[in-house]
């Protein structure tokens, strides 16, 4: 697998968690055990969240677009519910949810949930994308697991319909949940793609985390992680 970073020419890791056998696989352990801010893979708890404690009563709920910076894509500027904003990972909709949620209610879930460092500062809307909140690739895969198992100590209702606004590609036999994530992007910072696989009653979570250098090296996060995926047998 370390060929794959090698070949991208970005330092990176790559988990991915067997829970049946509580095995972990991958590339580079001491990264993975490592703490990177969430960026917008946080939009997967936060959608959780916002669901448990009734900040949005579905994910198809509008909320408004409230933003008056530039916004990083173009799909961003209308008022949207959580699967369209999950889709476009679009930031705006997700502060207004964290806004709605409130600090005090997000430390406790957050809390509660066990994401990280459990840091989340005294800005409820910008934690996940400038810090203090911080998540290694290991703890990536053990949230995802439970969140895939409806194992969180949330409403199953609201684990299964932020699971289902994670799907993003299907196949025989097979169902890929996934969610990207770019510190300080579009500039240079730390990428993620994390999620997990479903194989009949089987789960796989994986996250992947790598330096990138800047706008041309987005699709790296995807093509890395396919191709892990692959390497590990999980995807065809």
């Amino acid at each position: 697998m370390a060929i794959l970073f090698r070949r991208a020419a970005r330092p990176g890791t790559f988990v991915l968690y067997d829970p049946e056998r509580g095995l972990m696989r991958g590339h580079d352990r001491r990264r993975a055990e490592t703490r990177y801010i969430p960026a917008s893979t946080f939009k997967i708890p936060n959608s959780l969240i916002g669901l448990a404690v009734g900040a949005a009563a579905s994910v198809e709920e509008v909320l408004p677009y409230r933003s008056k910076e530039p916004p990083f894509s173009p799909a961003w500027e209308k008022d949207m519910g959580l699967r369209e904003a999950m889709a476009v990972s679009n930031v705006p909709i997700y502060q207004e949810l964290a806004r709605r949620i409130g600090l005090e209610r997000m430390h406790q879930a957050v809390v509660r949930l066990g994401y990280g460092n459990e840091q989340i500062g005294p800005q409820v809307d910008r934690f996940w994308l400038r810090g203090p909140l911080a998540i290694s690739a290991v703890e990536q895969t053990l949230f995802l697991n439970r969140l895939a198992r409806s194992q969180l100590p949330f409403p199953i209702a609201a684990q299964r319909a932020v699971a289902d606004i994670t799907v993003v590609e299907r196949g025989e036999g097979w169902v890929l949940h996934a969610k990207t994530g770019w510190q300080n992007g579009p500039g240079a910072g730390v990428g993620w793609w994390v999620g997990w696989v479903e194989k009949g009653a089987h789960v796989y979570p994986f996250a992947l985390n790598m330096d990138l250098g800047g706008r041309a090296d987005a699709d790296l996060r995807l093509s890395v992680g396919r191709a892990a995926l692959k390497a590990t047998g999980v995807l065809p």
